[in-house]
């Protein structure tokens, strides 16, 4: 019994050893296994730290708008900052550190080691801008810098003790500059932009103009970006193990309009201007058969890199966005109608007689009396009763109809940042002689400035009305070009044949009509002016816009639908005086830059016809002064 518990016991002993083996054991074993990944993350750690990946994105920028002959307007340019962690730096070698950068960035010393410290005077422990702005050139410069600060040891690691990787200076990508080396030149058609900032990157975003209507084939498509290994001042290591993203830049965009010519227009117009003292005066020309202008000019311009607060009327392009009652320059559509629906003759005489009573409240009056005109004579004297006449004989429903297909209360296609289309009033109030003798000569109703552009375009262009077009077409940066989608398309405004005689009617008005200062010899020049009074407040006050809507042509087939609009003239508001002129003005212009050729024959028959016309003029008035001495007895 004895030997059988001495065995009992002698077994249970070897257990109890056998299961504090097991347990040091597995305590060992898990020492081992954590030893093990240890050094495993230590040794992949160090690897990693050798072998670091760094990701350098290269910034798109916004493409560039293009002039016809080829200038610049506007471009961007990417701009970076300089940027260190203090505690990067040995501090027995800082000094060197703050001539060498102050010597290559171009601030003083003093400026440099201003950058260490906060407002209060405080050290700063950590990452400081040192200078931004910096241009292609100077960052190439600093990236050099910081090689060679790397060769004198001036950089340190900032935990010597865990890790032996120096950080040096680091050139950042700051912003997107955009750039107007032309100043004024072109706006406000180019427009100007604001800076937003998104990701710690400022990015210029169009706000008025062609930097708005096209901001979304200007701006940036894709940052690129590469991914590789890095040496210790993060400069990619070129061991074929590089992945990249190629950067799409913005689409640049090239105008249909020449720099130089619309330099010589908007001279004319800033003249204009102050011979006037106009609140504005702006200007067109347009290739009647395309669309595409060669220039768009207005005297209120300025700078988009610096905007005052003097500019700020300026920054609306008006071409698009100023509402207006035209006047007499609607009376050629209003006749195209009644020609189209054979509602009245060419050779027909319409009684006129100076004054015509329509209601208790409304007189229809003429500037000159005139017993009778035919057509052609109430375009070439802007008869007001003449048309208003030729109106009643359309339903409310024609003249609507007509009006709307001159393009009158509808885009005009202009690619600007913004239209406003007026109105006219409905085909049920056109029935009412009130309000289509009203319209008839351009009252009553709002238009801007490019729908009569576009309008006038069809006497010039077999009836057809073209879109105005200020983009050509758009490239890549790989130079592949692209057609500008169009949201407004060309229309038979009026038959061929109604355009061929109001064509006629508008040379008769430049011969020998209101608007003989708009005359050029040896081409031929076509259009009517304007002279409209001013609505405030439900009245007509004592202030006017003046225009002029026309066409020049040479022999050669070059055919320019031209307007001129005066907003506000003070010193002199008759359309002869002042829109007429300057019409005359950039008609030569054209003639300067080879754009129209003049016929040195015809030019001959102009001047003598001109002359006959003088002639005959000084004659009726001498004829006029002795009838009136003879009346009155004075010798």
């Amino acid at each position: 019994m004895q030997k059988a518990r001495k065995i009992d016991k002698e077994n249970r002993m070897i257990r109890y050893r056998s299961l504090i083996l097991l347990i040091l054991f597995l305590g060992i074993f898990i020492l081992f296994l954590i030893f093990s990944i240890t050094m495993g993350k230590t040794i992949a750690s160090s690897r990693d730290t050798e072998n670091k990946i760094v990701k350098l994105t290269n910034k798109a920028i916004r493409g560039k708008i293009i002039s016809k002959d080829n200038f610049i307007v506007t471009y961007s340019e990417k701009k970076f900052r300089a940027e260190i962690n203090t505690r990067s730096i040995d501090p027995k070698k800082k000094n060197l550190f703050i001539k060498l950068f102050a010597i290559y960035s171009g601030l003083s010393e003093r400026e440099v080691a201003s950058k260490f410290f906060t407002k209060s005077g405080k050290k700063i422990h950590g990452r400081i801008v040192l200078t931004n702005n910096i241009d292609y050139r100077l960052k190439s410069d600093l990236k050099s810098l910081s090689y060679k600060m790397s060769r004198l040891h001036i950089f340190r690691p900032l935990n010597p003790k865990k890790t032996h990787i120096v950080f040096g200076l680091d050139i950042l990508p700051d912003s997107e500059t955009r750039f107007f080396p032309h100043k004024q030149l072109l706006t406000p058609v180019v427009g100007y932009v604001h800076t937003e900032m998104k990701d710690d990157y400022r990015k210029p975003k169009g706000v008025k103009g062609l930097e708005r209507a096209y901001s979304s084939y200007l701006q940036s498509e894709q940052d690129g970006l590469v991914y590789a290994k890095k040496d210790v001042q993060g400069t990619p290591l070129l061991d074929g193990e590089k992945h990249t993203i190629k950067r799409i830049d913005g689409m640049d965009l090239h105008l249909n309009i020449p720099l130089s010519f619309q330099k010589d227009v908007e001279a004319v117009v800033t003249k204009m201007k102050k011979m006037t003292a106009a609140q504005e005066v702006m200007a067109a020309v347009m290739d009647s058969t395309t669309g595409q202008l060669y220039a768009l000019a207005s005297s209120e311009r300025f700078n988009p890199k610096h905007i005052r607060q003097r500019d700020v009327n300026a920054l609306h392009p008006k071409f698009s966005e100023y509402l207006y009652e035209p006047g007499s320059v609607i009376k050629p559509f209003t006749m195209a109608i009644a020609l189209d629906h054979d509602k009245v003759s060419l050779n027909e005489q319409i009684p006129l007689g100076g004054k015509l009573k329509v209601t208790n409240k409304y007189t229809i009056s003429d500037d000159d009396y005139f017993k009778s005109l035919t057509p052609k004579g109430i375009i070439m004297h802007s008869s007001n009763i003449g048309i208003s006449k030729i109106a009643w004989r359309l339903t409310g429903r024609e003249l609507y109809d007509g009006w709307l297909k001159f393009g009158l209360s509808k885009p005009s296609g202009i690619d600007l940042s913004k239209e406003l289309i007026g109105r006219i009033k409905s085909a049920s109030q056109l029935n009412h002689k009130t309000h289509s003798a009203n319209m008839a000569y351009g009252y009553g109703m709002l238009a801007n400035f490019m729908q009569l552009i576009r309008g006038y375009s069809a006497f010039n262009n077999d009836g057809v009305i073209v879109t105005p077009k200020i983009v050509e077409y758009m490239s890549d940066q790989d130079g592949k070009a692209y057609e500008v989608p169009r949201d407004v398309s060309n229309v038979q405004a009026c038959s061929a044949r109604t355009a061929h005689s109001i064509n006629y009617m508008l040379q008769e008005t430049v011969n020998r009509g209101t608007g003989t200062a708009a005359q050029y010899d040896g081409l031929t020049v076509g259009g009517k002016t304007g002279t409209a009074h001013i609505s405030e407040r439900g009245h007509y006050v004592e202030k006017y816009h003046s225009s002029f809507y026309g066409f020049a042509n040479d022999k050669l087939g070059h055919k320019f639908t031209i307007g001129v609009f005066v907003i506000k003239p003070k010193k002199v508001y008759f359309a002869s005086q002042t829109a007429a002129p300057t019409f005359q003005k950039i008609v030569g212009a054209l003639v300067k830059h080879h754009y129209l050729v003049v016929d040195k024959i015809l030019a001959k028959i102009d001047f003598s016809r001109r002359e006959t016309v003088r002639a005959r003029k000084r004659a009726a008035y001498l004829r006029k002064i002795e009838a009136y001495n003879k009346e009155h007895g004075i010798k």
